[in-house]
């Protein structure tokens, strides 16, 4: 998908979420839906994106993304984080999904995709990005 992906891959960035895939989140046949995949990765990218905007960011585009292997209801999905660009007012974060399937405790990749966050203020318009120290 990107030159993010390796041979033996391993998490890249920093764990910014985890959460048990439940029920709810499924379809009929005990698959996560892939939307609300999106809207985790979504979660855990603006979380990180605050910090390196010091404030208040808005997604406003997501990179490709594919996912590579079903999960299955029960999985612990971890999110890792990762600062691929910074401009005057755009981050670019790289957010990685894993998951740890409960019956097979096989530890996989389950989806990457780059997040494009900008940074806003109190009126929702457009901001610098601090400079980072």
């Amino acid at each position: 998908m990107h030159d993010f992906e390796q041979e033996d891959p391993i998490p890249q960035g920093d764990l910014a979420l985890q959460i048990t895939a439940l029920p709810r989140e499924t379809n009929g046949f005990g698959d996560i839906y892939g939307g609300w995949l999106v809207s985790q990765m979504d979660l855990a990218g603006t979380a990180m994106a605050n910090k390196v905007a010091g404030g208040r960011v808005a997604t406003v585009a997501i990179d490709r993304m594919a996912f590579l292997v079903p999960v299955a209801v029960g999985a612990q999905l971890s999110f890792y984080t990762q600062t691929v660009e910074v401009g005057r007012s755009s981050i670019q974060m790289l957010v990685e999904v894993w998951s740890d399937d409960p019956l097979s405790s096989e530890w996989r990749k389950v989806t990457e995709a780059v997040f494009v966050f900008v940074a806003i203020d109190g009126s929702g318009r457009t901001r610098p990005v601090p400079a980072r120290r």
